[in-house]
């Protein structure tokens, strides 16, 4: 008999191979979901990022469908198959260990290149060896061609039913309670059971127990990182959370006596504090807040959406102004409670800022928008019509602050476009650089801007308590107030829900954004 001759398995096996086809579907879309948490601290959780993870997967299923559908023509045993299946579980376990060295050959190629390069050499030839597990499973279980459509069409169902449960289940499950690396050791070695099984089962080789071995000689469980920079900087990862939402990650950097504690989430830094004292040590925190303080000095309630660490609403309350906070993730809000000391007399709620605005009544003298989606604010936030529900629930007299990464000289479009949709809800925009933009090569950094209704408001000192962490003092003292005015023919767009395409044309600023804050981050945090 050859091998292109068809063969009568026996049921225990037709059954096993149906169960090979729901756990290889599943595991696709595990390695997708995945994909996002490995590259997203180096190149973000953004259009680009998922463009890349889709365009490779569907790239190495559709050639490993065509390899797969050659190989079983020619090697119609199931010993192939699970050859095939056993090689897969070997890649999958090494993504761990290729992570690092991958994306840092792959950082120079940019935002696009480096995001794509990466993901195709990490997860490529994985999802390329399972792209072939289908038409081989269709060779295997198929009895002629008379049966052929319902073979294929229950395969595939099965394969699609396994795809979605890897799905939910990664997103819901494994992420909130093990980590990247514990997730795919447990795919790697399901794989490669998977494969000794079938031997062990069906063909009765024993020895195949022995390759068990292999995740657990490849896994490397996570230690403590700690790494001394270049100058003699400490820097220790005390903590660090995966969940639905992001990679959220707390670093402490110590240098003699000392000592700042910093947000990381998705690879961009969400703030920073001096833990003696607890006070920022980035400029963008001390402009929102005095800045919206100035324009409504006897304000008594504010709405932060997106907690960040809580600095923000931290600074309001003891001001004496009631303050609500909105975020979507839990996970940031117990960390800014355990390690930021975050406390707030007001009211918080998990959920989505949209949702929030358009369900609550509640009417707010200042409104902080803070939100950061890896690199960018969330387009359906900065459309006109979030802007225009913002303004809906502003008191008579209140103001908006929005903290925005921009850019003031090169590629402004976007920069201009936010400002431009900002104009067509609320009457006066102001632009508020949160960097010395006469000193800054780029002209790319925080920009709060501050909008109201009415008429021209000049800024008040009142009696807020205007006192800043040593570290950004000069800075602040000099450039608050400052504002910049884009010339009027600078092209530009009004946002909506429709039309947003911020992701796209800001790809770039992600770039360079990245760049920033891998020079100064140290690699094995991020990678960690």
């Amino acid at each position: 008999m050859t091998d292109t001759q068809h063969v009568e398995h026996p049921r225990s096996l037709l059954i096993y191979l149906l169960f090979t086809a729901v756990i290889s579907g599943a595991l696709v879309m595990l390695v997708q979901v995945l994909g996002s948490r490995v590259v997203g601290p180096f190149f973000g959780v953004s259009l680009f990022v998922w463009t890349s993870l889709i365009t490779v997967t569907l790239l190495a299923l559709s050639g490993g469908y065509a390899i797969g559908g050659m190989l079983s023509d020619r090697f119609q045993r199931p010993e192939v198959l699970y050859g095939i299946i056993f090689a897969a579980g070997l890649l999958v376990l090494l993504i761990p260990l290729l992570k690092g060295p991958v994306l840092k050959a792959c950082l120079p190629l940019g935002l696009r290149g480096g995001a794509f390069a990466s993901t195709l050499i990490l997860f490529g030839p994985v999802l390329l060896l399972l792209g072939c597990v289908s038409p081989y499973l269709v060779k295997l279980t198929a009895s002629g061609l008379k049966n052929i459509g319902r073979v294929v069409g229950g395969l595939y169902a099965l394969s699609t039913l396994g795809s979605t449960a890897g799905t939910v289940f990664t997103g819901f499950v494994l992420i909130a309670y093990l980590s990247v690396d514990q997730i795919f050791a447990l795919a790697g070695g399901l794989l490669i059971t998977l494969s000794v099984i079938y031997f062990v089962a069906f063909q009765r080789r024993w020895v195949a127990l022995l390759v068990l071995i292999f995740p657990f000689l490849l896994y490397q469980p996570q230690t403590p990182v700690s790494r001394t920079m270049s100058d003699g900087t400490q820097v220790d990862l005390v903590h660090r959370v995966d969940n639905y939402y992001g990679d959220i990650k707390v670093v402490d950097y110590s240098y003699n006596k000392v000592r700042y504690r910093e947000m990381i989430i998705d690879g961009m830094i969400q703030g920073g504090i001096d833990l003696a004292d607890n006070q920022s040590i980035y400029e963008y925190n001390y402009f929102i807040q005095f800045l919206s303080y100035m324009l409504v000095p006897e304000g008594k309630r504010c709405l932060v959406i997106g907690l960040g660490l809580g600095a923000i609403p931290r600074w309001y309350e003891k001001q004496g102004i009631s303050c609500d906070v909105v975020d979507i993730n839990p996970a940031v809000v117990d960390i800014a409670r355990d390690y930021f000391d975050f406390q707030i007399t007001g009211d918080l709620f998990i959920e989505d800022a949209r949702y929030y605005l358009n369900s609550t009544d509640r009417r707010y003298d200042y409104i902080v928008l803070d939100v950061f989606n890896g690199d960018v604010t969330p387009a359906h936030l900065l459309s006109v019509e979030a802007l225009s529900l913002m303004r809906d629930r502003l008191r008579p007299g209140g103001v908006l602050a929005v903290n925005l990464i921009g850019s003031l000289r090169k590629e402004t479009y976007m920069t201009a476009s936010v400002i431009k949709t900002l104009r067509a809800a609320f009457d006066q925009v102001g632009v508020f650089p949160a960097f010395d933009r006469q000193n800054s090569e780029t002209g790319i950094g925080n920009i709060i801007l501050m909008a109201y209704q009415g008429s021209v408001r000049s800024l008040q000192a009142g009696r807020a308590n205007f006192q800043t962490h040593a570290s950004v003092q000069r800075m602040v003292s000099t450039n608050l107030g400052q504002q910049f005015i884009f010339p009027a023919d600078t092209p530009a767009i009004v946002l909506t829900d429709d039309y947003n395409p911020i992701d796209f044309f800001d790809g770039w600023l992600r770039e360079t954004v990245r760049g920033m804050i891998l020079e100064t981050t140290d690699w094995d945090i991020l990678i960690s």
